[in-house]
């Protein structure tokens, strides 16, 4: 059963979970991730990545709690192995060698959150709810929560939601950096594709070479981080694409860059 959908249009690859009716994080749902997003991959004229969840709903409700019973009787090994799992198609994402935007179009708790925190752009809808509800349930955020969100909200705010439960708005999301930009309701996606587009003018070449810096360079030291882009920079140089940014701009046009 098909349960992520994979469509591409001008360099921008759009990917839906369709997991009907709140697209939660089953098995299934990982194991089609991981195929999309190498799909992308492979593809050299993909620019850019969205994910978003079918319908209005939920971009993703959280984990399948059908699946959990099952887990209760598990080895602390084999439970451990089997999240590992999850946890290499999230990293894949995380460190996916083209840039990716989450569209939240609806609900976006537990593992929905923490799929999206995956993500390099976060663009939730005004009428979205983000939580991490977990702790209700006697959990916690198993799928890279308790080490991304604090990274990037900061520790004593990442706590906050985790240790209540609670789900804020969109709004008091963009307030403390969860999301990037809020989106009237049905239009996070149209505000997706402008910046998408606007990105795959770009150089992948420039834009993957941004990313690898940033995300391998954030838990280093400085100068570390410094050593790092120096080498990426003194890579770029021998691009194709590097060449005719340079020359496009003394000749005074719009480069046409070929991604080599």
């Amino acid at each position: 059963m098909k349960l992520v959908h994979l469509e591409t249009t001008e360099g921008i690859a759009i990917v839906t979970i369709d997991n009907p009716p709140m697209n939660v994080l089953s098995s299934q749902v990982v194991s089609q991730l991981k195929e999309a997003f190498s799909t992308i991959a492979e593809d050299p004229n993909i620019v850019v990545a969205i994910l978003t969840g079918a319908g209005n709903r939920a971009f993703m409700a959280g984990a399948d709690i059908k699946e959990f019973p099952s887990w209760l009787g598990m080895q602390i090994d084999d439970l451990k192995n089997m999240n590992m799992e999850s946890h290499k198609v999230f990293n894949f994402i995380d460190n996916f060698p083209k840039p990716t935007i989450a569209v939240l179009n609806g609900i976006t708790f537990g593992g929905g959150c923490e799929l999206a925190l995956t993500c390099d752009i976060r663009i939730a809808e005004e009428q979205v709810k983000i939580g991490l509800p977990e702790v209700k349930l006697g959990l916690f955020p198993g799928g890279g929560g308790t080490q991304r969100l604090p990274r990037l909200i900061g520790p004593a705010k990442a706590k906050e939601l985790m240790f209540t439960g609670e789900p804020i708005t969109a709004n008091e999301a963009l307030t403390i950096g969860l999301v990037n930009q809020v989106a009237g309701p049905g239009e996070g996606m149209e505000t997706a594709l402008a910046m998408a587009k606007k990105m795959g003018g770009y150089s992948l070449q420039a834009l993957s070479r941004i990313k690898k810096a940033v995300n391998e360079g954030f838990d280093t030291s400085f100068d570390e981080g410094i050593e790092l882009e120096s080498g990426l920079f003194a890579e770029v140089f021998g691009t194709e694409d590097v060449k005719e940014g340079v020359q496009a701009f003394l000749e005074k046009r719009s480069p046409h860059f070929k991604h080599r």
